[in-house]
């Protein structure tokens, strides 16, 4: 409804929305994804598309503030919802984990399928937070999984790195992952 009222004119103009515009984007082969080179940009987007685990495993993400020489491995927090096409429903969170999960429990032979929007990555004076939303299939049978979400890194300082990994942050089997900044208008 809000972008009809955009292209009506009643709320802007479509040009209002921003645009985006490709970063990076990376093909993974048996290695983490580590995107250090992020623009200027206030918000961007993680597009995962069939990223695949080693084993059975959740999907996670750590921030650098020092340019990707290192990640930080704690204080993260995150809450998000999983829903099975077996009709279960279940929630995963925590207020201080080594990473940020964004999805949980795809086996080998199935993928991932994010988005995540980042916001304030560069901005020294705010938090970090993210949200998402994806697609997957389940480990204990072939339900497929949606699930959405959110995280913070609650501390404000610069994070001019963001790296993808599993499990107890080990390298991914394969996939792609692209980085979108979101021009302001």
């Amino acid at each position: 409804m809000t972008l009809g009222l955009m292209r009506a004119g009643l709320l802007g103009g479509v040009a209002d929305l921003g645009k985006l515009e490709l970063i990076e984007t990376q093909t993974i082969s048996s290695a983490f994804a580590d995107f250090e080179s992020l623009g200027s940009y206030n918000v961007h987007l993680f597009q995962l598309s069939n990223v695949k685990p080693t084993t059975t495993a959740n999907i996670g993400l750590r921030l650098s503030n020092d340019g990707g020489s290192s990640y930080i491995s704690s204080g993260y927090q995150y809450a998000w919802q999983r829903g099975q096409s077996s009709g279960s429903f279940d929630e995963i969170k925590s207020t201080s984990r080594d990473r940020i999960i964004i999805a949980g429990d795809a086996t080998t032979t199935g993928s991932f399928n994010l988005y995540i929007y980042a916001y304030n990555l560069l901005d020294s004076s705010k938090y970090s937070f993210f949200t998402f939303q994806g697609t997957s299939v389940n480990s204990t049978s072939t339900n497929y999984i949606m699930n959405f979400g959110s995280g913070v890194k609650p501390t404000a300082e610069t994070h001019n790195g963001v790296r993808f990994g599993e499990l107890s942050f080990s390298a991914l089997a394969s996939g792609t992952i692209s980085l979108y900044g979101i021009a302001e208008s």
